[in-house]
């Protein structure tokens, strides 16, 4: 999302010019809508440089579609006193924008500990190469002679005025340059073996965003060189350009959110699930504590499942002395000759043991349960393997058949 214009149309019909006004605060307002999403995770893992690099971002893109509306162009011309004066400060404001954006990319694919001779030295290009290029753009502004106020077509009116010419070419040159560069960096990771899945659709979120980038200097240039050559052809500026800006920025935008969103969604999603395949196996412990996990208010969901595993565990450990094992491995018998694959056989084995614990434990003591009181089951396997017991504990008619099966076996024998 380079070298977006100070002037927009989509074409010579009248309700161009009608929905002009509010076309730029619809890419803001999305951008804007984006950085309030990701803000609560930047400022709680503030530490993370590059969750504050990519907030960087997205406030800079805000910025420039904010003060790129005519609206906040003319408002900004009025309170300094000078015409155009706010031509430069977009300039500036999208160089800006695609110097952070590369080296984003730099500190992103080689790593923020990575102190290479080469990786020093392409960042100090960067920032150098974009401060020289903002700094120029001032100088030139000062230089030219731009006394008329143009809210949309600063880059075509002006474009065979002396210094303004310079300007306008120097902005445009030295962000398709920067965007090619960029655009060759994110391709070339793509291609690369074993990235996250994330990574990789924000990468080609990115790619194709950039894609547009590119095609909006395909139009915009040649529409202020034919203005140098006495041509007009300011309809690709005015009706072409705006929109691959907008496109861009948002596709960029995207491409930066989404592989540190997307995890993180993808992160809770998971917590969530895991805390919810434990329920069955948590209502059962409950009867047997008589009460379950007390209520917090503000508890994360990774506290909640945390909270939840160590309840089940605490409920199991002492209720694994009342758990019969010949009983348990006749069921896990029953369960592989029913065709149950081994893991699944051994989950509906213990699920159908801890039910016949509990019962056993209602009404017995531990003298009465067949262990040695000053002995300790092994509880490693049945603690470990909580949320696959769970997941059994949801399957009703795969237990009874289990159980069924044993009690036939035992029949069969009698």
């Amino acid at each position: 999302m380079t070298g977006v214009p100070l002037q927009l149309a989509f074409s010579p019909a009248g309700f161009v010019n009608e929905f002009y006004p509010s076309f730029w605060w619809i890419p803001a307002a999305v951008l804007t809508a984006a950085l309030a999403i990701k803000l609560p995770t930047i400022v709680r893992l503030w530490s993370d440089p590059l969750l504050r690099a990519v907030g960087g971002v997205l406030l800079l893109a805000c910025a420039v579609f904010v003060f790129v509306a005519p609206s906040t162009i003319a408002r900004v011309n009025r309170i300094t006193g000078v015409p155009n004066i706010s031509g430069p400060w977009v300039y500036s404001l999208l160089t800006a924008f695609c110097g952070s954006c590369l080296l984003l990319i730099i500190a992103w694919r080689n790593g923020l500990a990575d102190r290479s001779a080469a990786t020093v030295r392409a960042v100090r290009w960067v920032i150098a190469g974009t401060c020289a290029v903002i700094l120029a753009l001032w100088v030139l502004f000062a230089l030219a002679d731009a006394p008329v106020e143009r809210l949309r077509d600063l880059d075509t009116y002006y474009a065979d005025t002396p210094y303004m010419r310079e300007m306008i070419l120097l902005y445009l040159s030295a962000q398709a340059v920067a965007t090619v560069i960029t655009s060759a960096l994110i391709w070339n990771w793509v291609r690369t073996d074993g990235l996250d899945a994330w990574l990789r659709w924000g990468l080609k979120f990115l790619g194709v965003g950039y894609a547009a980038q590119l095609s909006f200097y395909a139009v915009k240039l040649p529409a202020v060189v034919a203005r140098l050559t006495g041509n007009d052809l300011d309809w690709l500026s005015t009706g072409v350009a705006p929109p691959l800006a907008c496109l861009s920025a948002l596709l960029i935008a995207v491409g930066f959110i989404l592989p540190h969103a997307g995890q993180y969604l993808h992160d809770r999603w998971r917590v969530r699930v895991a805390h919810h395949r434990l329920r069955p196996l948590y209502l059962l412990t409950r009867t047997v504590h008589g009460g379950g996990v007390g209520f917090v208010l503000r508890a994360t969901p990774e506290l909640r499942l945390i909270r939840r595993e160590t309840f089940i565990r605490d409920v199991l450990l002492p209720l694994a002395r009342h758990i019969d094992e010949d009983t348990r491995r006749c069921f896990h018998e029953a369960a592989l000759a029913l065709g149950h694959a081994p893991d699944q056989a051994r989950a509906l084995a213990s699920a159908l043991a801890i039910q016949d614990a509990i019962q056993a434990r209602r009404g017995s003591t531990a003298a009465d349960t067949g262990h040695d009181p000053g002995t300790v089951p092994d509880t490693t396997d049945l603690l470990r393997e909580i949320e696959p017991v769970s997941r059994a504990l949801r399957r009703p008619d795969e237990l009874r058949a289990v159980r069924a099966g044993v009690t036939e076996r035992e029949a069969a024998r009698s």
